[in-house]
């Protein structure tokens, strides 16, 4: 299992911490389906021939589906897996679904890419070697996952669920990130 943010020290003051939100998901995922829900129940009622029951039964509906189904994403195996970026003068940590994190120094950093991948975001960090790479703890599980892109070897992590948000997060590398 991976170590909590809160039980590495930050390497720089200014340190800013994104980290995977359950409970953020879990909110996002019930309003889309309850307004999904609310705007196609009367277009179905239309086709399917009223049922005569009054608008609360509708919303009754909505909000135990969009409930039940967004508990279940939240609760998922994919959903629990925590995730957390830590961005400072210090340099970036990382650390993704379960890995031990990692620290790079900016220096060290060759490129940082926040992308969209299907319904997913995903930040690649691409060291400059990845012999500058420092393991912020010794443990069993190793970095996060490493992946072949068209500028080398970088490690990956799902930015779906992280807060405050990946543009948010963006921002941050930006200010620090030498160009």
């Amino acid at each position: 299992m991976s170590i909590a943010p809160e039980e590495v020290r930050a390497p720089a003051r200014d340190a800013m911490l994104f980290r995977s939100s359950p409970a953020r998901t879990f909110v996002m995922v019930f309003v889309v389906l309850m307004v999904a829900y609310l705007a196609v129940s009367p277009v179905v009622g239309w086709i399917a021939g009223d049922s005569g029951d009054p608008w609360w039964v509708t919303a009754l509906q909505a909000v135990l589906v969009g409930a039940a189904a967004a508990g279940a994403y939240a609760v998922s195996a994919r959903a629990a897996l925590p995730t957390w970026v830590r961005v400072s003068s210090g340099g970036l940590e990382l650390a993704a679904q379960e890995s031990d994190p990692i620290l790079l120094d900016w220096a060290d950093i060759a490129a940082v890419v926040i992308r969209r991948e299907g319904l997913r975001t995903v930040l690649d960090v691409v060291p400059a070697d990845l012999d500058s790479v420092h393991q912020v703890q010794e443990g069993d599980s190793g970095g996060p996952v490493l992946a072949d892109t068209p500028r080398g070897p970088a490690f990956t992590a799902d930015l779906t669920q992280i807060w405050p948000s990946p543009r948010a997060l963006r921002r941050a590398i930006d200010r620090h990130l030498p160009r």
